[in-house]
């Protein structure tokens, strides 16, 4: 791994008209000053060819290998106006922009979706004609609307139910319950853990629909107090707390031609979670992951779609801290027997090749890259693509995998982090990339002799505009004595050795997210330059915890959360202390969510670094945390009552040292503000001050033009206390 690399960017900071950032652009710079790209590209159907929209979002661009790739115009937003006119007389629909999100049937034919004033509309339009049909259409206010994959019928949800609509307007109604607590087809399912995204799956035929039965009415209800009346009222959610009561979850199929419902039998206990549900190409089976409340055992089993029984466990997979699913299966298009499954059981999240009966034929793993997001396979079903991370979790890279020999090739090689795809033909890649110097840029490259045609190259948005503070990589060893630590340090602007600088550190240090990556601005974040251009010095580093690192990067955290994080956070934290431009009596940390227990905890257990900390949405006890989180990386408190009591903060306040701002969300449904409330109390009992603000109408983030607010108080707030 390189051990250093530096961007000095104030080279043209002498430019006329340059300045800082304002504290709007905070929150509103990521837009303002995103670096040029192209918008809506995707690869045709079946041709070496590929279309984007043009700059003003009005036409439709396609880019021809044999055309070397310059961009022609085949569609004008005009052209789709007209012809959406002509083929829905009866409604009203104006197009503002061509449409960004439309797929290619063919290589002929693209499918979008609009609405009008009456309906929503999937549209196919015929280039070759200039026509346009209407492929489906249902009513525009439905929720959660999930069309079948022929469009002829379309299921949505009706408060907690389910109904179905076909293309006549006739309705059907799936589901009748009316009990409180009871939720039919919701993807707010398990609080959305395990990857799920979806409450309801049509078969391939569209004559079944699967879909998650949630009773909750057994979970207890946490109220949150609303302040928009005279006379406040109360909201009340279902929030199942660690060790307590969880919700019970089944997987129903309605036969849309006979009418009947009947439930997969999943069996007991009813405390359990069932992820990466997943049709048969046949119709006649559904696989479903079945996960143990304790999250440390999986089955894969098969269940009859026409019955609901249990046909088989396909495998199982158990470990002594957790197993996550988070990948439905997939199923190769040329072999309905056989599908790719994603885990991370031996050591780096990666595709191995089952069949349908359970057998592993292949392990499609490489070296100790880790799967970030599967492709699709080429035209013929031979080859897989993915984009997995490398070089410790700094850089993403497409790969392909040969299915039947497991011999794998990287198709991107700059560094940086790659968003790439391949042609049907499997010949070209499409690839966008940035790295911490390279802003944007697009190229399609030529897998035979690997050579490459530049379509764009994004300049620095920042030029002639603001100034950009130093950023620089590090890497460290973490206290194991063998784990690289991935970090970013951003310099002041007009950096000088030998003056001493205030120092912001700004962490996460969770699962599930990454602030250090080579990409553009190495992942600085719009606030962290804002300080750094007021004078911080501004330190993020990516601790054990944290991801796309591999299994054991992530699971040394069980049991103790924070500790190992906090480790790792020190290693950092005394590099700071080392050099000799950093006022060690004048540093602060800033951290939000699981970053604000991490603040909260440095300030109570290494209470003598720190003069200033705000904790943002801070679990301050992971017994008031909910269950699918929290008992994954935790276990039950009744199972690890020293672990909780090891992480909890609130016997802990009494050695508060420092300027501690917590800022929460009064509607916070996820770190309910029970949390800070209760860190409060406990400071006033323990004579210890602290700093205390809510915003009312907001939840677990801080939106909006609101968000200004709270970034123009975090930052007086480390002026007050760390600026001499």
């Amino acid at each position: 791994m390189r051990k250093l690399l530096i961007l000095f960017l104030l080279s043209s900071s002498v430019a006329y008209g340059q300045r800082k950032l304002t504290i709007d652009e905070t929150v509103f710079g990521p837009g303002k000053f995103a670096p040029k790209t192209i918008t809506g590209s995707k690869w045709v159907k079946n041709s070496d060819a590929f279309s984007s929209l043009d700059s003003t979002y009005q036409n439709l661009l396609i880019r021809e290998a044999k055309s070397n790739w310059q961009a022609k115009q085949i569609i004008s937003k005009a052209d789709l106006q007209s012809a959406i006119a002509a083929a829905i007389p009866s409604d009203k629909i104006e197009l503002r922009r061509f449409p960004t999100s439309y797929d290619w049937i063919d290589a002929n034919t693209i499918s979008f979706d609009v609405s009008g004033e009456k309906k929503a509309y999937n549209i196919h339009y015929d280039l070759s004609k200039k026509q346009a049909k209407v492929a489906s259409s249902v009513p525009n206010d439905l929720e959660s609307a999930t069309a079948s994959n022929s469009q002829s019928k379309t299921a949505y949800l009706n408060g907690n139910n389910i109904e179905i609509i076909d293309q006549n307007g006739t309705k059907v109604i799936v589901t009748k319950d009316t009990v409180d607590g009871i939720v039919n087809g919701t993807d707010k399912v398990h609080r959305n853990e395990f990857g799920i995204d979806k409450g309801m799956w049509w078969s391939p035929n569209d004559k079944l629909l699967l879909y998650y039965r949630k009773d909750e009415s057994m979970v207890t209800k946490y109220p949150l107090p609303q302040w928009d009346t005279r006379v406040a009222t109360v909201k009340d959610i279902r929030y199942p707390m660690a060790g307590m009561k969880s919700e019970e979850v089944t997987l129903q199929i309605f036969n849309t031609e006979t009418g009947k419902n009947i439930q997969l039998q999943t069996g007991e206990p009813k405390e359990q979670y069932l992820t990466i549900v997943t049709w048969d190409p046949s119709n006649e089976f559904v696989y479903v992951g079945v996960l143990n409340r304790g999250q440390d055992h999986l089955k894969l089993n098969k269940y009859n779609a026409q019955t609901g029984a249990f046909v088989k466990t396909l495998f199982e997979e158990s470990s002594t801290t957790w197993v996550e699913p988070q990948q439905p299966l997939v199923f190769l298009p040329n072999n309905p027997k056989q599908f790719l499954y994603q885990t991370d059981k031996d050591g780096f999240n990666a595709l191995y090749l089952y069949d349908t009966e359970g057998k592993l034929i292949r392990n499609l793993g490489y070296k100790d890259v880790v799967v970030t997001n599967f492709q699709g396979f080429d035209s013929k079903g031979n080859k897989a693509y993915y984009v997995a991370a490398t070089n410790n979790g700094m850089e993403r890279h497409l790969f392909e995998v040969d299915i039947k020999s497991g011999k794998t090739t990287q198709l991107t090689e700059t560094n940086g982090v790659h968003n790439a795809s391949v042609s049907s033909s499997g010949q070209y890649v499409l690839d966008q990339y940035s790295n911490l110097s390279t802003p944007n840029k697009i190229q399609v490259i030529n897998k035979k002799g690997n050579k490459a045609s530049s379509i764009l190259q994004a300049s620095n948005p920042f030029d002639g505009k603001v100034d950009l503070p130093n950023i620089e990589f590090k890497s460290f060893t973490s206290p194991d004595g063998q784990t690289p630590l991935n970090a970013r340090i951003t310099y002041p602007l007009n950096f000088d050795q030998n003056k001493k600088y205030p120092v912001m550190v700004y962490l996460y240090g969770g699962s599930h997210a990454q602030l250090v990556t080579d990409r553009w601005l190495g992942g600085l974040g719009y606030f962290d330059m804002y300080m750094a251009q007021n004078g911080y010095i501004v330190f993020t580093l990516d601790n054990r915890g944290s991801d796309a690192r591999g299994r054991d990067f992530t699971r040394v955290t069980h049991r103790n959360l924070g500790e190992a994080e906090m480790a790792d956070q020190l290693v950092g934290i005394n590099y700071l202390k080392s050099l000799p431009y950093v006022d060690t009596e004048n540093m602060g940390i800033f951290g939000w969510s699981y970053g604000g227990f991490m603040t909260s905890s440095l300030m109570t257990k290494h209470n003598d670094i720190f003069k200033a900390a705000v904790a943002g949405g801070p679990v301050m006890d992971w017994k008031y945390y909910e269950i699918m989180y929290g008992e994954r990386y935790m276990d039950t408190p009744q199972e690890n009552p020293e672990g909780y009591e090891k992480t909890s903060l609130l016997n802990k306040s009494d050695k508060l040292n420092g300027h501690l701002l917590i800022i929460h969300g009064a509607q916070d449904p996820v770190v309910v503000q029970q949390h800070s409330m209760d860190f409060v109390q406990k400071c006033i009992v323990a004579g210890k001050q602290v700093d205390y603000f809510l915003y009312p109408t907001h939840e677990h983030n801080v939106m909006g033009k609101d968000r200004i607010h709270m970034y123009d108080k975090i930052a007086k707030y480390f002026d007050l206390h760390l600026k001499k």
